[in-house]
């Protein structure tokens, strides 16, 4: 005979399901309405989202851990798990841009590389931004100045749009 699950192990599922519904409170609406969840669990996502007071927001995670417990949370698991997953890989892109243009910014012999890897590339206008940018670059321990952060960033935007375009 199959013995029932120990109280333990009920609350752990019951917290487990909650921390589910959390993650899924954290999202943005238009992440979220782009996930398969049933109507209920969404609106009640939604009402969370919306509640400002400690106990409130308290009480409708329990009544969403509860709608949990009804579902099957396999599928919404891996949902998540590929939201998450993009949203790494997309910080791994952002910071690998950030190397690239601090290197361009310090080493002149980078731009031949990236104009050998992108060879439709605005040579003058890349030449441009990197030389404005390392030309307003701080000496030292001196403070980065507006006009660097300015020139950095534009030149990350130009890097960034320039691999959008030429994978």
């Amino acid at each position: 005979m199959h013995e029932p699950p120990s109280k333990s192990a009920l609350k752990r599922e019951a917290h487990r399901l909650q921390k589910l519904g959390l993650a899924l409170t954290d999202l943005k609406p238009d992440v979220l309405a782009n996930m398969s969840l049933p109507d209920q669990l969404r609106e009640a996502i939604q009402v969370r989202q919306r509640i400002s007071s400690r106990e409130g927001g308290r009480r409708q995670m329990q009544y969403i851990g509860r709608l949990m417990r009804t579902i099957d949370t396999e599928s919404i698991e891996q949902q998540l798990a590929t939201i998450n997953n993009q949203s790494a890989l997309a910080k791994g892109r952002f910071h690998a841009l950030e190397r690239l243009r601090d290197k361009l910014i310090l080493d002149p012999s980078a731009i031949t590389a990236f104009i050998h890897d992108y060879p439709s590339v605005d040579r003058q206008q890349l030449r441009q931004l990197v030389n404005k940018a390392a030309s307003t670059r701080p000496q030292g321990d001196a403070p980065t100045s507006d006009q660097h952060r300015q020139a950095a960033r534009t030149l990350f935007k130009f890097i960034r749009n320039h691999g959008e375009q030429n994978p």
